[in-house]
């Protein structure tokens, strides 16, 4: 296997055990998918999908290099970012309308509009700066100059589709009909706890050096 090989092929196996692992995409595609069904938890998703198209982008437009050369840069993303988590982790314990009093309301039982699903997981993942750090190193390490931009425009899809499908099947086995008897009974405590989780990690952004 030559080197260009073992390159793509690194890039899957990175790619790959980078989006499984739990972080804030995880939290907020499993807080929405719980909170608001499957419909909204897959907007969700394709939110988490089109805030890596914007990493993809400044990557393959060379953008890269001035976040790896100016700090000032990701440590604006960093707190941004860490402020959006904070902000949805208290939203957690935010009194809200619940599905049954809207529906005797005569309202319609999901209470989030698509865009504003998308939203959370569009700005969730566009202002994670360990996201960022990662196309930073791919694009500037694995990714060379002599790569075609076809297959920059490969890779970028993969990794996007890669976020999109894994997240997809989260919101699937969340909202499955045996899954979802089962949180029922502890949805609100579950809620409670991801906002924890959320709240958390946008502390820990905010607080690292």
């Amino acid at each position: 296997m030559n080197l260009f090989n073992v390159n793509l092929a690194l890039i899957g196996v990175v790619t790959v055990l980078a989006v499984i692992s739990p972080g804030p995409d995880f939290a907020i595609v499993f807080r929405n998918g719980l909170r608001y069904g499957r419909k909204m938890g897959l907007a969700t998703a394709f939110g988490v999908a089109g805030g890596v198209v914007v990493h993809i982008t400044y990557a393959l437009l060379g953008l890269s290099y001035v976040v790896a050369e100016y700090a000032w840069v990701l440590i604006a993303v960093r707190y941004a970012g860490a402020v959006y988590l904070l902000w949805l982790g208290v939203s957690a314990f935010l009194p809200r309308k619940s599905v049954e009093d809207q529906a005797e309301s005569c309202a319609d039982a999901v209470y989030v509009s698509f865009g504003e699903a998308f939203r959370n997981g569009f700005l969730c993942n566009a202002l994670n700066p360990k996201t960022m750090l990662f196309f930073v190193a791919l694009f500037t390490q694995v990714v060379t100059p002599g790569t075609s931009l076809a297959l920059k425009l490969s890779i970028g899809a993969f990794i996007s589709l890669t976020h999109l499908v894994w997240f997809a099947f989260i919101v699937f086995v969340l909202t499955d009909q045996r899954t979802a008897k089962m949180v029922a009974r502890w949805r609100k405590g579950v809620e409670k706890v991801v906002g924890v989780c959320l709240f958390g990690l946008g502390a820990k952004l905010a607080l690292d050096v």
